[in-house]
């Protein structure tokens, strides 16, 4: 296969067009190639555009995280009295003020909290919580609880923000399409593995593609569709594959890194990507069972992960355009259960950090002794507040009500 000599942070069109990744192009003979369905990725790496906009990543803790043991409230003798064997002692955690602390595991919040670079944001629920990984996944996936709502609400943001669809708009790293990044319009790129984000056909179809004229004899709609996405795919994976080989970073990422240095070699690419869509699989904060030590790892992979993607973003001069919100299903349930673990809950944190973030406590406290029927905590923040938070206190769209389809005020978060 041959290698391209795509050039990171130097970015020319003569690059990009020998690296076969120009999305428009004019034969000798005057044979047009059309526009793909992602756009002018090329094109607007080539121009170097002064303005990439804002970039929202967003992080997901599938499984439900345990809020309660991730920032223990040991200030409240509740917490003790209903979890007397997992509830975290006052003197392993990271205190953060006379109330609160992280779990021992979360250095790198710890630092990003006390730099004022991390907002913490209490009680995030909505009303009828279901207790499905499933069902509450797809809701907060939807920002659309109860509704059957088929488009996601990062896909919906990417709709608003550029109805026109532009490529490479809206990046899914992931081995499958998350439901949070469905659109009406755009097409997410979505990859796992930066080295196999292509097809084997792609080498022999790059060779077809190329001798098809389009000079207005493709006319079926079918047909027009599927050779813009084969070329598209062409071009966004020839994109994905060059910023990761060339991405060469010395900030240590830990043991798990999230997918979070892909985004950051993608943002360091100069990709015009505005939002990220990335996640922590399989379940994996779904902590039933001996849940103390588990969680401390999980909960180390996830700080160590964010706190070097920060790093990383400041290394190569995008600290200042980036904001990461994390959030989970469901929390737990606030007692602990017989086998030394949590069940699904309810109400849970949520977390958002970056440079311009106006670190510190958001949100309402929610009570550990006016708990609901299920023992679980009673939401206080509808965690469509933290979305219009992003969307509109972020990212500039100010129409949310439309977007989420309700009216939810946007907490004062970016300075």
């Amino acid at each position: 296969m041959r290698k391209h000599s795509l050039s990171v942070n130097g970015l020319t069109r003569r690059d990009l067009l020998r690296a076969g990744l120009c999305g428009l192009g004019v034969g000798a003979a005057g044979m047009y190639r059309a526009p793909s369905i992602f756009g002018r990725a090329a094109e607007a790496l080539a121009a170097r555009a002064a303005d990439n906009g804002r970039i929202l990543v967003v992080l997901e803790l599938s499984g439900g995280n345990d809020g309660l043991n991730t920032v223990a409230p040991y200030g409240d003798d509740a917490y003790y009295r209903l979890r007397p064997t997992i509830g975290l002692k006052a003197a392993g955690l990271r205190k953060i003020d006379d109330h609160f602390g992280f779990n021992r595991g979360m250095v790198g919040f710890e630092r990003l909290f006390k730099d004022g670079k991390l907002a913490i944001v209490h009680g995030c629920g909505y009303d009828n919580p279901s207790f499905s990984h499933f069902t509450s996944m797809a809701y907060w996936q939807t920002a659309a609880p109860n509704s059957g709502e088929q488009y996601g609400w990062v896909g919906r943001v990417a709709d608003a923000i550029r109805p026109d669809a532009p490529s490479n708009f809206l990046v899914n790293i992931d081995s499958h399409q998350s439901l949070a990044v469905r659109s009406k319009t755009h097409v997410p790129v979505v990859f796992d593995d930066p080295n196999k984000f292509m097809r084997e056909a792609f080498s022999e179809e790059r060779d077809v593609l190329g001798q098809v004229a389009d000079n207005g004899q493709v006319t079926n709609p079918s047909r027009r569709y599927l050779l813009d996405i084969a070329r598209s795919a062409n071009d966004a994976s020839a994109l994905v594959r060059q910023a990761w080989a060339n991405y060469k970073s010395p900030v240590d990422y830990g043991i798990a890194g999230l997918d979070l240095p892909k985004v950051a070699a993608l943002i360091d690419a100069g990709m015009p990507t505005r939002l990220y869509y990335v996640s922590y699989r399989n379940n994996a904060f779904d902590t039933h069972v001996f849940q103390n030590d588990l969680h401390q790892r999980l909960l180390t992979y996830t700080s160590d992960a964010v706190s070097a993607f920060m790093q990383d973003l400041k290394r190569i001069g995008r600290d200042k355009d980036v904001v990461l919100m994390i959030f989970s299903e469901f929390g737990r349930r606030v007692p602990e259960n017989t086998s030394l673990g949590t069940d699904h809950g309810a109400a849970n944190l949520m977390f958002v950090a970056g440079n311009h973030v106006k670190g510190g406590h958001y949100g309402k406290i929610p009570s550990l002794t006016a708990l609901d029927p299920g023992d679980n905590l009673m939401y206080t923040t509808d965690f469509r507040r933290v979305y219009a938070t992003m969307i509109a206190g972020w990212l500039g769209y100010k129409n949310t009500q439309d977007l989420l389809k309700g009216s939810f005020e946007a907490f004062d978060m970016f300075g």
